[in-house]
């Protein structure tokens, strides 16, 4: 992660030109074009009641802008008369009193997104780290964000990136680096608490990136990788008492049953004859206690086999 900080402007949009102004334009073009035809006809048949109507038309074609407004399904429109709260209108067409009513701004009801970081915090053990987050939110009281707060959108970002250098100074690295989801449920809870009075609910929190110094980085790779050598050895150690264990009990069959001795030794002198051109040196004691003949008649089977497939 970049350490270079970025500071982003938020546009506020919640104050902008309705949708649907393409249908309200041409119904106002069609009565601006109504009243010039009836001027026209005012002036070539000189009826004074083509004046009127011609009036008439170019005032609606002037009053319709204020009158008719539209909004999308996801718009919902503020909308005020003589300063004072009178309705939330949307989604579709409605009506408005002009003069009377206006439009102090149109809110987006559909789930949005804010980014935040929260760069150089210390964590409860001191360790500075640099933290990526993102979060999910949406309007679900249009009253409440359009006059509790000023810019909702600018305070929401301002709420997360207090809220995540909270939880960075109360929480140890470890903890971070380990269990994201406890960090992404605290966040969600913390800004949901803080934000819940100005209409806005949050949906999730997700913690994206966590930066720790490079220093520090090397360290925890080295008490890692020391970690699994530990790890590593102690599962040799317990690898080679397995394998005393076993020939200890081994040995104290040997021990009572010496047939059992002389069949491990005669398979241990068959296992080694397998390879071509091997020579074994045995004591003559060892010779003594096996059976000469038998021990002698395997070593020729042994070695006519490979001769036999050569």
């Amino acid at each position: 992660m970049s350490k270079t900080a970025v500071n982003t402007i938020t546009i506020d949009r919640t104050i902008r030109r309705p949708a649907g102004g393409g249908l309200i334009g041409l119904l106002s073009m069609l009565a601006f074009g109504c009243g010039g035809l009836a001027a026209w006809r005012a002036e070539v048949s000189g009826w004074p009641v083509f004046y009127v109507v011609a009036a008439v038309c170019i005032i609606a074609g002037l009053l319709v802008p204020q009158t008719l407004k539209m909004a999308n399904q996801w718009e919902r429109a503020i909308v005020l008369r003589l300063g004072r709260l009178h309705s939330v209108r949307g989604p579709g067409l409605f009506l408005l009193i002009p003069f009377l009513d206006n439009v102090a701004s149109w809110l987006d009801q559909r789930i949005q997104t804010t980014e935040f970081d929260a760069e150089e915090a210390l964590s409860k053990d001191t360790v500075p780290i640099n933290i990526d987050a993102v979060v999910f939110w949406q309007i679900h009281d249009p009253e409440r964000a359009a006059l509790e707060i000023t810019d909702y959108r600018s305070a929401i970002e301002r709420v997360a990136q207090t809220s995540l250098r909270e939880m960075v100074g109360a929480s140890e690295l470890h903890t971070l680096l380990s269990d994201r989801k406890l960090g992404d449920a605290l966040l969600r809870e913390e800004i949901g608490r803080k934000i819940a009075d100005w209409g806005v609910s949050v949906i999730s929190v997700e913690i994206r990136d966590i930066g720790v110094p490079p220093a520090l980085q090397d360290a925890m790779s080295r008490q890692a990788q020391a970690q699994r050598e530990r790890q590593a050895r102690i599962l040799l150690g317990q690898a080679e008492q397995e394998v005393a264990a076993k020939f200890v009990e081994a040995a104290e069959i040997y021990a009572r049953s010496p047939t059992a001795l002389q069949l491990r030794a005669m398979n241990i002198i068959y296992e080694t004859t397998k390879e071509r051109g091997a020579t074994i040196l045995m004591p003559t004691s060892m010779v003594d206690a096996m059976n000469p003949g038998s021990i002698m008649g395997l070593v020729a089977a042994a070695n006519a086999a490979p001769a036999s497939k050569g």
